[in-house]
């Protein structure tokens, strides 16, 4: 809410909800004064989702091929979802995609920086090879976050080297005694300056 300024009339497009009975795994639907005004997208139906929160309008679609129009939003936003997407070429798929749909994004990841890894909590393994990572997570039973398809962690050049060239990224920390837990993306398109265009025109 600090970043972004949302007012009651812009529209938000939150992609990857959970259907869960838990509010806090959903708290921007939770704490939002407009939910009316949001889109949440998931890749199956959300019946438990749609039940706590019926004024929010879902749609069953995969992030990295959103069916909406260029800037159809005023606001994207996405919370520990492109980790999960696949390989770099498919979290830059997602990216981009937000980008497109959305004029301003607001996206944030678990920082693959920090000692210990959310999904794991398990210390250091995720900064291993990832034959050397998978081969460990399997071993202690944590194979469902195995390969790159279920996790594929982000520091933040590589957060911000996933959106197009023609949006502008700043990075927002999250830290806990100084070291950063979480990499928030903040893009909106990039402004061109007087001199372009006036340069654009004469040339």
């Amino acid at each position: 809410m600090r970043l972004m300024s949302p007012g009651p009339n812009d529209s938000l497009l939150d992609v990857g909800v959970t259907d869960t009975g838990w509010r806090s795994s959903n708290f921007l639907e939770a704490g939002y004064p407009w939910p009316d005004r949001i889109t949440a997208v998931a890749l199956n139906p959300m019946p438990t989702f749609q039940s706590l929160f019926p004024s929010v309008r879902v749609v069953v679609a995969d992030g990295r091929e959103l069916p909406f129009e260029r800037h159809q939003f005023d606001i994207g936003f996405s919370n520990a979802v492109i980790e999960h997407v696949g390989s770099r070429a498919e979290q830059r798929r997602f990216a981009t995609e937000l980008a497109r749909t959305c004029h301003r994004v607001f996206v944030a990841t678990p920082n693959a920086a920090f000692p210990l890894d959310p999904h794991t909590l398990l210390p250091f393994v995720h900064w291993l090879p990832r034959r050397y990572r998978d081969r460990i997570l399997v071993r202690l039973g944590q194979g469902r976050w195995a390969g790159e398809s279920n996790l594929n962690p982000l520091r933040a050049s590589d957060l911000v080297g996933l959106f197009p060239d023609d949006v502008d990224v700043r990075v927002i920390r999250q830290r806990v005694v100084g070291i950063t837990t979480v990499v928030i993306a903040v893009a909106e398109p990039r402004v061109r300056s007087e001199v372009a265009e006036i340069g654009s025109r004469s040339g």
